[in-house]
């Protein structure tokens, strides 16, 4: 019930401004009993309009006062929850009500390019995509706005689907000049940029049509599709037309003979198969169907997942998306007010500042030196405001690089930790092997000392040897001598004597080797013996 009130309430406000006999905001009773009557009729209410005779004292109706009345007496008989189907089909009929009492005010205009039916189309989607808002102006009234966003999207759908240039400028500077937009002007800004050139009144009922299609009837997909039969299994044609709840398929494009169609659950699920074709897995069966390509067979397959994962909702899928695009805008919307706001603190700042700067120049009128001083001592400051701001950035900057650099050296402190305890036990071995290495050394040293006593030892001997070497030489050198004096007195007892016999006679005077040294000392004896000459 509540979905249903909120989507029809921009055709509904459209009706009750064009049942206004002046601009107050106010609707006679009796007006309002025949809209009530016919919307009461659509659905299966008979005599909700006599409430309103009974309903406040007044003879006239603002425009909330008509809308309590609906939503407690009219709209409250219908469950809070609703098929997708019967809701479009309800908000289809409503608005077929409200179009027949506004219809008038938008179809009669001089030089116009769209078709009645068009007309209504358009009226649909822009009460679809619009918002009530209050009016400034006065209490009792509203108006339906539309977002220059929307406003752009349906424009360049419609010049694209049409092939028209598209002037992305022109359409800015009209929508700042404009704002939001009301009906009749959207129809204008419709047929004013969209439609440049197009004479075929064929092709832009068929483009709006579409528009229509998608947006209001919530349609997400249309095309050929072969499907398998359930009695005869061969594969036929259809034209296929998805919308979240449903898959319908019709004999020809132009959707006047419904052949039938394929309920599309919060269960259901798509599956691919070879020969491009698709299994739509549903609660009660599944149904297969057949592509020409693989791209076809991928896009269908897609918009097939997407009506199965919003065919549980009470919403339409392209209201959903609507609101969803109007939650953006409004956080824009917030974050300009926010930095408006912000700009107008900055901006009441600097009126104050240069408040005080006018203050201190009619102060010092004067000395034109120091107000030009002053005015650079500002300029200064702006600067520095800015590098301050650049250096909190720059600062917030440094502070994470040196959390990171902090957890790294507290990495690589750990790491140094390690190796300070690798290296304690290394120093604890090293130690070890030095005290081995010291008490080597002391018996290397002592071992050398006893070495060194040996060889002076041996030294010793030696000199001894070479005494006892020396002694023999000057005996034997002694004895050479005493072998000169021999023979000379040998040769001066025996002159006559050849000279072999006085050698063999000498000869056989000295002694054999082994006696040479007794005989030698023997000899020398004797010639200390002997007086000298």
């Amino acid at each position: 019930m509540a979905v249903l009130f909120e989507n029809i309430s921009n055709c509904v406000w459209q009706a009750f401004e064009v049942l206004q006999q002046d601009k107050s905001g106010f609707v006679h009773k009796s007006k309002l009993k025949v809209l009530t009557a016919n919307i009461g009729t659509l659905l299966d209410l008979y005599g909700v309009e006599r409430g309103l005779e009974h309903f406040r004292s007044t003879p006239t109706l603002n425009f909330d006062q008509f809308k309590y009345y609906l939503q407690k007496e009219v709209f409250s008989s219908l469950p809070n929850k609703l098929p997708l189907s019967e809701l479009r089909d309800y908000e289809t009929r409503i608005a077929e009500v409200c179009w027949l009492v506004c219809r008038k005010k938008f179809v009669c205009r001089e030089n116009k390019i769209f078709s009645d039916e068009s007309v209504f189309q358009i009226f649909r989607v822009f009460c679809m995509l619009a918002d009530l808002v209050p009016d400034a102006h006065n209490d009792n009234t509203y108006q339906v706005l539309l977002h220059p966003s929307e406003v752009y999207n349906i424009a360049q759908t419609l010049a694209t689907s049409l092939g028209c240039p598209w002037d992305e400028e022109d359409f800015t500077s009209l929508s700042i000049s404009m704002g939001s937009f009301r009906l009749s002007p959207f129809i204008a800004v419709l047929e004013s940029r969209s439609l440049v050139g197009v004479m075929d009144n064929f092709a832009i009922s068929e483009a709006v049509t579409d528009i229509y299609q998608t947006l209001v009837e919530d349609v997400i997909k249309k095309g050929y599709l072969t499907k398998r039969g359930y009695i005869f299994p061969t594969m036929r044609e259809y034209w296929f037309v998805l919308r979240p709840s449903e898959l319908s398929y019709y004999k020809t494009r132009s959707e006047k003979d419904r052949c039938g169609s394929l309920p599309i659950e919060p269960g259901s699920r798509v599956e691919a198969k070879a020969g491009d074709k698709i299994i739509l897995h549903t609660p009660e069966r599944a149904y297969e169907l057949g592509t020409t390509d693989h791209m076809t067979r991928v896009q269908w397959i897609s918009a097939l997942q997407l009506a199965a994962d919003h065919s549980g909702g009470h919403q339409s899928y392209q209201r959903l998306q609507a609101a969803r695009r109007k939650l953006q805008r409004a956080g824009r919307i917030q974050e300009m007010m926010r930095a408006r706001a912000q700009l107008q603190q900055e901006r009441s700042a600097r009126q104050a500042a240069e408040g005080q700067a006018k203050e201190l120049e009619a102060v010092v009128k004067e000395e034109s030196k120091k107000l030009t001083e002053l005015e650079e001592l500002r300029s200064k400051l702006e600067r520095l405001l800015e590098e301050e701001t650049q250096a909190k950035r720059d600062e917030e900057i440094v502070r994470a690089l040196q959390a990171r650099v902090l957890a790294e050296e507290w990495e690589k402190r750990e790491e140094l930790e390690r190796l300070q305890e690798e290296q304690h036990l290394l120093l604890e071995e090293e130690r070890g092997k030095r005290k081995e290495f010291e008490e080597l050394q002391s018996e290397k040293e002592t071992q050398l000392r006893c070495a060194e006593m040996r060889l002076e030892q041996l030294e010793k001997e030696r000199q001894a040897l070479d005494e006892q070497l020396k002694l023999a030489h000057d005996k034997i050198k002694l004895s050479e001598d005493r072998k000169e004096l021999l023979e000379a007195r040998l040769y001066q007892v025996a002159p006559n004597l050849r000279e072999g016999d006085r050698v063999r006679r000498a000869h056989s005077f000295m002694p054999s080797t082994k006696e040479r040294p007794v005989f030698l000392e023997i000899r020398a004896a004797t010639l200390r013996r002997q007086p000298k000459n």
